[in-house]
């Protein structure tokens, strides 16, 4: 939505405090663990931009709770597997030679959002070191959730996903549907039905050097993810409301991962 399109449809603006009184009569709550998938345009206006939204949002979770966002870049991978866009394959090798080592300070996100870009960047704000799939994280068990992310299945058992579902934390879908779920990637490695393949990135190993690691991952199919949520709001109760001119929706992450992994197993043939 562009900005003109976004003052057209606002009788007036988002501020700080309007957010987290609409954050709060959706369901939020102090102490919370939350994982926060977000589209800053969805919601209108806002002044103060992403800021404003990061803001509205420690206020209500506080440092008592923990907030959490995907800070991916996917960007740092096996460029043979590149689609948007595809690069030359007389490439592959210096670019496997060359990239810089994922550095979770200064490596940006690709493909999140502003209010990911953003919310990284405050201090007191910790991200994990993998470097394709890492996680921000902000407040009480920030800490616990970010570090020792394994490098291999990297939205798997060894991950911040897990950790927020082992500390029976929420998911906040802020104008964003279920394609965003990135918990969902949970599932995937719960059920073990997908295929798996050789990725790669580049790291620093322990002595300080860069390398490029190769290491396994499940393949994805993000597109049953928006039936795996439509399927799961039909049988269980969430929290829905109005954020903004976004429809905002929050959930138990342990009910959908749940629910993802037995539809997935149902659905889908194991495949080695």
């Amino acid at each position: 939505m562009s900005e003109i399109n976004a003052i057209a449809n606002k009788q007036m603006p988002n501020t700080i405090e309007t957010l987290v009184t609409e954050l709060r009569a959706l369901g939020l709550k102090e102490r919370m663990v939350v994982i926060v998938h977000s589209s800053l345009s969805s919601l209108g206006w806002t002044s103060g931009g992403a800021v404003a939204v990061v803001e509205a949002l420690m206020r209500v979770i506080t440092e008592k709770g923990t907030i959490v966002m995907p800070t991916h870049s996917g960007e740092l991978s096996e460029p043979s597997g590149w689609q948007a866009p595809p690069v030359p394959e007389a490439w592959w090798q210096v670019i496997r030679d060359t990239m810089p080592a994922f550095d979770p300070k200064v490596t940006p996100t690709r493909g999140m959002g502003k209010i990911v870009e953003c919310f990284r960047s405050y201090e007191n704000v910790k991200r994990s070191d993998h470097p394709q799939v890492s996680f921000a994280a902000w407040g009480k068990d920030a800490d616990r959730i970010t570090r020792h992310h394994q490098l291999a299945y990297g939205l798997g058992e060894g991950s911040p996903l897990q950790k927020i579902y082992d500390l029976d934390g929420h998911v906040l879908l802020l104008g964003v549907g279920h394609g965003n779920n990135t918990s969902l990637h949970l599932s995937e490695n719960h059920a073990k039905v997908r295929p798996t393949f050789l990725t790669g990135a580049p790291i620093r190993s322990k002595d300080g050097r860069r390398v490029w690691q190769q290491f396994e991952e499940y393949e994805s199919d993000e597109d049953e993810f928006e039936e795996i949520g439509r399927y799961f709001e039909e049988q269980q109760e969430i929290c829905v409301g109005e954020v903004g001119n976004a429809t905002a929706k929050l959930m138990k992450q342990k009910e959908i991962v749940d629910f993802g992994t037995s539809w997935l197993l149902k659905n889908c043939v194991k495949k080695s």
